[in-house]
């Protein structure tokens, strides 16, 4: 989609190598669950990352687009989105960071 208004949005989870975070469950069920819940309010697409290096730092990145601002706004104050993060203890203890992806 190249659109203007599109707007992307990154999670990122952080920590050491050994940090719990089932990447199988994320890809396979919490992945699915975010673009079941919020396609709705303008999420088009998601896509899960993670980096090759065994040392401390990212351990994944989701890579979520939206159709505009408003549609980033309306999904995380949606009523779907304490049950998308009432998710998250199941695939890991990290604390998730939003950047929102700024064009140049």
């Amino acid at each position: 989609m190249s659109n203007d208004s599109t707007v992307t949005l990154y999670v990122t989870y952080g920590g050491a190598p050994g940090a719990r975070f089932d990447r199988a469950y994320y890809v396979d069920l919490h992945l699915p669950l975010v673009m079941r819940h919020w396609a709705q309010y303008g999420l088009t697409s998601v896509a899960a990352f993670f980096p090759a290096m065994e040392q401390p730092g990212t351990l994944a990145i989701c890579e979520c687009r939206f159709r505009d601002d408003a549609a980033v706004d309306n999904a995380f104050a949606s009523p779907e989105a304490a049950e998308v993060m009432a998710d998250l203890p199941r695939f890991t203890d990290i604390a998730p960071r939003r950047l929102r992806a700024m064009p140049l």
